[in-house]
């Protein structure tokens, strides 16, 4: 029997025209999405994203509005993600260099110029037009994890 999918809460964080990403495999610069990650039980989403951004970049978020629903997919690895993305606001954006995601996923974080975006693997793919655009609530539909 395949596995559910699991769900995560990501947020989508602009500042100074510039998106905060993280690397999205352990020790790995590959792949790049927005900060984020499962959801726990019995907690709400945007109370799991504030959760997950302060792990993975120490920086506490304010949570507003979702801005994207995204799925992807491996199934080589019997893997599938539904995400939620929020846009979120910061009031200190300085990342401290030192910091250490106490689950050890993250370990890159930077922020980035659209332009720069567009030179990287990023997951999902339409991060770049949701981060900069202010359209109301999107769906992408399923994409393979990498391809």
């Amino acid at each position: 029997m395949p596995n559910p999918p699991r769900i995560a809460a990501r947020a989508v964080i602009l500042h100074q025209d510039r998106l905060l990403i993280v690397n999205a495999w352990p020790g790995h610069t590959r792949l790049w999405c927005a900060p984020g990650g499962g959801v726990e039980p019995h907690a709400s989403l945007p109370d799991n994203l504030a959760r997950e951004v302060l792990e993975e970049t120490g920086l506490t978020v304010v949570v507003g509005a979702p801005c994207l629903i995204n799925e992807f997919h491996d199934k080589d690895r019997d893997f599938h993600q539904i995400e939620v993305f929020f846009r979120c606001t910061v009031d200190q954006p300085d990342i401290d260099p030192n910091w250490t995601d106490p689950e050890g996923i993250v370990n890159h974080r930077r922020w980035v110029t659209r332009a720069e975006l567009e030179t990287l693997t990023l997951r999902p793919k339409s991060l770049a037009s949701v981060a900069w655009d202010d359209t109301p609530l999107s769906y992408d539909a399923l994409e393979p994890i990498l391809k």
